[in-house]
């Protein structure tokens, strides 16, 4: 015990010594190493390196990995005039109610028409692409489907609407466009990020799809796509994640 020698304890009883026993062994067993104090600094040290390190490698592979994407990019500013006869629409239109096959002449169009009497006409249903969001595609969708089940389709861009459709939200592994994918070769892949739909422009047939869906294409048809490179109007996350996904 610290500070006293044997013949201190001579005169001391047993419970006394016991206490200053008791004492010490405490204080022994709860002194802590100053050296334990510098091995935890340099371990949280050690910590916080390591840290900063993976987030460093982190960022710069996240650098990496968008410039390779980027060079899967191509951007293709669209300015084609699609529509004809069409009253100039708000910024955010009024929901669709009715859509009609329009002639005129020897040409047939596509007439969407909205809830404030509005409307526009499209030549094929890829242009219309370039003025919906989401809401007008699902709107579409629904009152095409609720027709085609209720009465007999007779035109032909009635089935073509309905054939399109159909693929991009209903997609079946069976269906013809699939099937026969690997007899087309792909001419261009573009992006509409407005309303968040991708479409192939292939031999023969256009292939529409959400970006949020996965569809049953072929490793050549991926390949074929990624070697054209996805047109876009501008760089955006929807196209890094559409690039992303069809890369793993």
């Amino acid at each position: 015990m610290e500070g006293k020698k044997l013949k201190d304890l001579k005169n001391k009883s047993f419970d006394s010594t016991q206490k200053m026993f008791d004492i010490a062994f405490k204080r022994v067993n709860t002194f802590v190493d100053f050296r334990t104090d510098l091995v935890e600094g340099c371990s949280k040290r050690a910590g916080e390196e390591l840290i900063q390190e993976i987030s460093k490698k982190q960022k710069m592979d996240d650098e990496k990995e968008t410039t390779e994407l980027k060079h899967g990019m191509e951007i293709i500013p669209d300015e084609e005039e699609v529509t004809i006869d069409a009253i100039p629409l708000a910024v955010k239109s009024p929901r669709i109610v009715d859509w009609k096959i329009h002639k005129e002449e020897n040409k047939s169009y596509y007439q969407i028409i909205r809830a404030d009497g509005k409307y526009q006409m499209y030549m094929i249903f890829s242009h219309t692409l370039k003025s919906f969001d989401k809401e007008d595609l699902e709107t579409l969708y629904k009152l095409v489907k609720a027709k085609y089940k209720s009465t007999r389709l007779v035109e032909d861009l009635d089935l073509v609407l309905w054939n399109d459709l159909k693929s991009m939200f209903e997609p079946h592994v069976e269906d013809i466009v699939w099937r026969n994918q690997q007899d087309y070769k792909v001419l261009s892949w573009k992006l509409h990020d407005s309303c968040g739909v991708h479409f192939l422009r292939m031999q023969h047939v256009q292939i529409y799809m959400l970006v949020e869906k996965r569809y049953p294409l072929t490793p050549p048809t991926i390949t074929d796509m990624l070697n054209k490179k996805l047109q876009v109007d501008y760089l955006s996350e929807m196209a890094y994640q559409l690039l992303k996904l069809l890369t793993k």
